[in-house]
């Protein structure tokens, strides 16, 4: 009797201990998933923002200076970036941020990396004039396709059928937008140029990154510092030989605070944007990141077609899905095979350190 109690205690014992267990781990849960969802949240809030914001300013028919808008978000970073150094040193318990001194010599490093980073920011500025928000993702779709082809060409990289069936899918939904916006008469064959090469040289932005991460200690930010200082001193010249400097110097409302208050803020969320994306990889991983911007793009697209009340057939809307279907899957197939390779030593491990800085920047 003594020995059928005791068996019976400790059952409830244990079941006590269980029960209070899945308790805390159930508060946990739900803590980290509304820190999850308020991280996620915020990332689509300030991407589709920056992209709303800055097709707003290209589209302005008086003034024809996308080139200068992009020179004015990156002078907006750089101050920025300054800003947060200063709040650092009176807050280091609240904000963290690295303090930096500008060198020539790492910002000759950075260069060839700054060349590709203001080919990269001005081709998307322009894709998103002549294209719009709509047909924005289609667009500038190619980005994995790049990156496969990049890597084999530069890296000697070779990559699986899945992912190339992938990419297959990605090429087809790039090619059924194109025929169903030009059927609609909605075809601007510049922006597509425009979207093909902003593809590239996001696919080139991350092979160089890579590369350049050491001349910065591997910090991001100290990267987009002196990224963003070369391309400001780089955007002078062209945009005198563009003609853009007299644009903006007869542009009627060049004294408006309104229209400096939407170019300051739209400069504000290209900073933030590289914070947020930081945040959501850090809450969730880089998989469910690519997973998210999947989403956060069909989201945009239906938004904008929603807002500019636009009626687009069912193969336009299917391409759309091809292009992010095809996007997402390669992401999963690339997480699969990252799963599938088997580990390597300390030392090997710890030359690719920089990877997860890369992943951010991406």
């Amino acid at each position: 009797m003594n020995r059928t109690q005791l068996k019976r205690s400790s059952i409830l014992r244990m079941a006590m201990a269980e029960s209070e267990m899945i308790y805390q781990d159930g508060e946990s849960f739900i803590l980290r998933a509304v820190r999850i969802a308020a991280v996620v949240a915020l990332y689509w809030f300030v991407s589709i923002t920056m992209v709303f914001l800055n097709s707003y300013l290209l589209d302005n028919r008086e003034l024809n200076a996308p080139l200068f808008v992009t020179f004015y978000q990156c002078v907006v970073t750089v101050g920025l970036c300054l800003l947060m150094q200063v709040l650092s040193k009176l807050c280091p318990w609240i904000i963290d941020f690295p303090l930096v001194s500008f060198d020539v010599k790492t910002s000759r490093e950075v260069l060839p990396l700054s060349l590709v980073f203001i080919g990269m920011i001005t081709f998307n500025n322009l894709c998103l004039k002549y294209l719009g928000v709509a047909f924005y993702t289609v667009g500038r779709s190619l980005s994995t396709v790049f990156n496969v082809l990049l890597s084999y060409v530069i890296l000697k990289q070779t990559t699986s059928l899945q992912a190339l069936l992938c990419c297959g899918i990605i090429l087809g939904g790039f090619w059924l937008g194109v025929d169903q916006e030009g059927l609609a008469g909605s075809l601007s064959w510049s922006g597509v140029f425009f979207g093909v090469l902003a593809s590239a040289c996001v696919s080139l932005n991350a092979i160089y990154t890579k590369k350049v991460m050491p001349a910065v200690d591997g910090n991001i930010w100290k990267l987009s510092y002196y990224n963003n200082i070369n391309a400001c001193v780089l955007f002078l010249p062209l945009i005198l030989l563009s003609g853009e400097l007299g644009h903006v110097a007869s542009f009627s409302h060049l004294t408006d605070l309104r229209f400096w208050s939407m170019m300051t803020l739209g400069g504000v969320f290209g900073f933030a944007i590289g914070y947020v994306t930081g945040l959501q990889i850090k809450y969730t991983s880089p998989l469910t990141h690519n997973v998210s911007g999947t989403a956060k793009a069909c989201v945009q697209t239906v938004i904008a077609v929603v807002y500019n009340s636009s009626s687009k057939s069912f193969l336009w809307w299917t391409s759309n899905m091809m292009v992010l279907c095809g996007s997402s899957a390669y992401t999963w197939v690339k997480g699969l095979e990252m799963k599938k390779t088997p580990s390597k030593d300390p030392q090997d491990s710890a030359k690719e350190k920089l990877l997860p800085e890369e992943k951010v920047n991406m």
